[in-house]
């Protein structure tokens, strides 16, 4: 166990609660909705998984960006312009991710609470402010951490900037999350460690290779009050 004083940065969808899984269940409503003839609902969803990575490119992250990947995607598999009737259906695929109830991992708060006295604890999240800041409110977990920060991509320069801006020594700190793509990887890159804290209803476009070979300060637990271990 670290005895030492060190800078916890957690994740949030997927890591603290649950989050891809209510995307999940929009996208095999939408599928069913649609009924396309020829079309099997795997090959939906690939096309589906396309034009939400450009999307997610062009606009980033959350459910007003998911909404505009169902319409693009109608679009695309009917050929034609959604028109009220097929826009309101579509928005209400939305509407449920909108709901304000968060879902917590099991063990997420006893574990915080458990972290929050031995080490400071920051929250970083990507995403739209407004929606992963509902989210966070409604976890009641805010308060344990020391500040929480949302922005738009979650790359190497965003944790060397939330490093500057809240004065934490990149080796002593560690990122906490679930995804290879936004958590583990560009927090390596930056200089800090990370703990990878797998999730089954991790989206598809947050997977990512590990780093060959893995570094020394890299941890993958199982469950999350496995942080107990480490920390």
């Amino acid at each position: 166990m670290t005895v030492d004083r060190q800078h916890l940065v957690f994740d949030a969808d997927d890591t603290l609660w649950e989050n891809n899984v209510l995307f999940e269940r929009a996208i095999d409503d939408f599928i069913a909705w649609m009924a396309h003839p020829t079309l099997e609902p795997t090959a939906i969803r690939t096309i589906l998984q396309d034009i939400e990575r450009a999307n997610s490119t062009a606009h980033g992250y959350g459910s007003s960006v998911f909404l505009r990947s169902l319409h693009d995607c109608f679009e695309k598999l009917s050929e034609r312009p959604a028109d009220d009737a097929a826009r309101a259906s579509i928005e209400a695929f939305v509407q449920r991710l909108r709901s304000g109830q968060v879902e917590l991992i099991p063990e997420v708060e006893s574990t915080l609470a458990t972290l929050g006295r031995r080490h400071d604890l920051l929250l970083l999240t990507k995403g739209a402010v407004e929606e992963q800041q509902r989210k966070i409110d409604a976890s009641g977990l805010a308060g344990y951490f020391r500040r929480a920060v949302v922005v738009p991509e979650k790359d190497p320069e965003a944790y060397a900037a939330l490093a500057a801006a809240e004065g934490l020594d990149p080796a002593r700190s560690w990122m906490i999350g679930n995804s290879v793509k936004s958590d583990v990887n560009p927090a390596l890159a930056a200089g800090f460690g990370a703990v990878f804290v797998p999730n089954a209803s991790t989206w598809a476009l947050e997977h990512a290779d590990l780093p060959d070979p893995l570094p020394a300060r890299f941890h993958e637990v199982a469950r999350f009050p496995e942080l107990l271990g480490l920390f």
